[in-house]
């Protein structure tokens, strides 16, 4: 018999009691998949429709806040029904690898399909879609050919031009974790100090008000992700359409001895508590296919991981970039670092 139950998930986030109702369905059954995802349903439910589909699996799929699931994950320990926990950024991966909520799944699919340093060192995770972090201007206040490096934005010549989120965002987070591996402490800091004394005001909101905010003027340049970018060229909104059309973008560190451009992922792990582990595994692999590679980087705009897939449709207009192949491994580890770093150099 096929029980449908209403289950609620109740986590503290910021010293705030969230609670989020999901409908799931025989979470023990033979066959079956429980999914927690910290992408929302609309981003990943079709390609677990599709999985499904072709090995005849009931998946289960859970969706909330990042934090909230992986606090989640925590408090169940092993008695938590999930075998799989998808997630965005390495820096949240490796916090999940680090609270032990995570199993090391290692197959010779995932090792030749994931770049090496697209996945966890130790197999605790894998990425499965790559974001870019990267500059977005206004060509009619600034000359593309100002631009050089993420460094150079703590140059004079930025003063009162740079909009930016808070440094409690863990996209900036992990920008400052690879410049710690590349440039060093002492040099991170210094180009803290110097990329704050640039803010035309102090650190606000998400990647897309800021994208808004270069497009109205408040500023003349931000840091965002592409995908961000690539969904306002898909939007019917007015507004994001304008701003779509009014910035450009800019593809940071891209000389031959320059590291390229900062690169993250949203990732995927086997949880410690998994029951259904020989569907995990599928899954992993499954989205890790050519198929659901295509489909990932289009309906997410995002890039894939595994090589020779297009770019997203709607980013293949700003052409082929050199990304940084720094192990993401590396924006975890430094993580800690980075947060006190901010803190220190004035990065509110």
């Amino acid at each position: 018999m096929k029980l449908n139950l209403t289950i609620p998930l109740k986590t503290l986030v910021n010293g705030a009691l969230i609670t989020a109702f999901v409908m799931t369905t025989n979470l023990y059954a033979s066959g079956n998949l429980n999914v927690y995802s910290a992408r929302k349903e609309a981003l990943i439910k079709p390609a677990l429709d599709a999985f499904a589909k072709k090995y005849r699996v009931n998946v289960n799929l859970i969706t909330a806040n990042a934090d909230v699931l992986l606090n989640r994950l925590i408090n169940e320990g092993d008695a938590s029904p999930a075998d799989i926990f998808i997630t965005v950024d390495a820096g949240r991966l490796f916090r999940a690898k680090e609270a032990g909520v995570l199993k090391p799944v290692e197959t010779d699919y995932l090792t030749k399909t994931v770049p090496a340093h697209l996945r966890d060192k130790d197999n605790y995770w894998y990425g499965l879609s790559q974001r870019a972090r990267v500059i977005f201007y206004n060509p009619k206040r600034i000359n593309k050919f100002d631009f050089s490096t993420y460094e150079d934005l703590a140059n004079p010549k930025w003063k009162g031009k740079i909009c930016t989120r808070s440094s409690s965002n863990i996209y900036n987070q992990s920008l400052v974790a690879s410049m710690i591996a590349t440039q060093g402490k002492e040099n991170t800091l210094n180009w803290i100090k110097g990329f704050v004394d640039n803010l035309a005001r102090p650190p606000f909101g998400g990647d897309t008000d800021l994208l808004h905010a270069v497009a109205a003027g408040v500023c003349d340049l931000t840091i965002a992700n592409t995908y961000y970018f690539g969904r306002m060229g898909q939007s019917n909104n007015k507004t994001d359409q304008k701003t779509y059309q009014s910035l450009a973008l800019f593809w940071p560190n891209q000389g031959v001895d320059e590291r390229g451009a900062h690169v993250n992922v949203s990732g995927i792990g086997m949880t410690n508590s998994a029951k259904n582990t020989r569907n995990a595994r599928r899954l992993m692999q499954f989205l890790t296919s050519e198929d659901s590679q295509k489909w990932y980087a289009d309906v997410n705009n995002e890039y894939p991981v595994k090589v020779g897939i297009p770019a997203p449709r709607n980013l293949q207009v700003f052409g082929t970039f050199k990304a940084d192949t720094l192990s993401l491994s590396a924006l975890g580890e430094n993580n800690r670092l980075a947060v006190e770093l901010m803190d220190q150099g004035g990065w509110k």
